[in-house]
């Protein structure tokens, strides 16, 4: 299992189908296609002799004294998986063999470039080698979504790399649509909430199959820069982009357990944006009082923020690397340099009247 879906543990050590046969493949950056035919090749041959190695390994341990043990006092279980074991690396071989052919033209990744030639690209080796050649640009992003898929933008295309093949879109006439947004309390990546979107890419060209890439929310603007066309969001798929926009929401949650500002002032569009209505003002209740110099203090400016920007301001204050942490930490006034904390931002009571 840990060779076919190799754990992060394993992709750190170097233990992959790809880092164990480096020198075979070649160089991704230097020769796009080539590399990933060749670790098709080589990923199916190493599947396929795996339930032998399984076998190898049983007999070495002693589980069956030998192979003729194994066929005659073993289960029906056994004979059959012996015999599966046997024929998978031939018909593997013989998969390999039919790729091969006229210079790989029957293998799955030239299959699908073949369908974007036209008369500037008359083979599927002119489609590779205009892949090849905007792979090698500094201004492609790369998406590892697990540790055997990949997503990949260049300047006219995306790319979705998988074990066996590499599915293809041209931008030019893709269309990208955001089909599911879940969200999930822990992931592989990260110990907190993490947001996943499921986008189907669709070609407009014949015969080109769709197929569905599934990022991070927060690869969601790195992708969204590098794709010519817009990506079309369905009205009932809700998620945040980035890690800003998360914050926001759960401190515009938190401050809703804060007491009410109570004012008749006149207020005037929030400074930051200039487009809504300021609702909060800095007062200081926490109860921080210990005199250090990182103590909260009072702030003696009028409500000039909304929620959102002042939540902006929070966030852009603290450690990107310490996102967990800044809920709970201390930030200052955009305008006298007062130091507050989440406890000291309260809505005004007006918000209760409007909500």
């Amino acid at each position: 299992v840990c060779i076919i879906y190799p754990p992060v543990e394993f992709v750190s050590a170097g233990f992959t189908i790809s880092s164990i046969f480096s020198k075979v493949l070649g160089s991704e950056d230097e020769n796009f296609i080539s590399y990933h035919i060749k670790r098709t090749i080589v990923t199916l041959g190493v599947y396929s002799i795996l339930p032998l190695g399984y076998i190898i390994a049983l007999i070495a341990s002693e589980y069956f004294q030998d192979v003729s043990s194994l066929l005659i006092d073993g289960s029906i279980f056994w004979k059959i998986f012996f015999t599966t074991s046997l024929a998978l690396p031939v018909l593997a071989l013989y998969q390999i063999r039919n790729w091969m052919i006229d210079d790989f033209k029957q293998h799955p990744i030239a299959i699908n470039l073949s369908k974007f030639c036209n008369n500037n690209n008359r083979d599927w080796k002119s489609v590779a080698s205009d892949i090849n050649i905007e792979f090698r640009r500094v201004d492609k992003i790369s998406i590892r979504t697990n540790s055997l898929i990949k997503i990949i933008a260049t300047e006219n295309w995306i790319l979705k790399v998988t074990p066996f093949t590499v599915l293809i879109a041209h931008q030019s006439d893709a269309s990208l649509v955001v089909q599911k947004a879940d969200t999930h309390q822990i992931s592989l990546q990260a110990n907190n909430e993490t947001q996943y979107l499921n986008i189907d890419v669709r070609s407009g060209r014949q015969n080109v199959g769709s197929f569905t890439i599934r990022i991070n929310a927060a690869d969601f603007k790195d992708l969204e820069d590098r794709i010519a066309r817009d990506i079309t969001i369905l009205p009932n798929v809700k998620f945040h982009k980035s890690i800003t926009e998360q914050f926001i929401d759960v401190f515009k949650e938190t401050i809703k357990n804060n007491v009410r500002y109570e004012t008749t002032e006149e207020l005037d569009l929030c400074i930051g944006c200039m487009q809504a209505r300021s609702n909060v003002k800095l007062q200081k209740l926490c109860g921080d009082d210990s005199g250090r110099a990182d103590s909260c203090t009072t702030c003696y400016c009028k409500p000039m923020w909304c929620a959102d920007c002042m939540a902006r301001w929070f966030a852009s204050r603290q450690e990107s690397d310490q996102q967990s942490t800044w809920l709970s930490s201390k930030c200052t006034c955009p305008m006298c340099r007062s130091r507050f904390c989440i406890l000291d931002v309260s809505l005004l009571s007006s918000e209760d009247r409007e909500e």
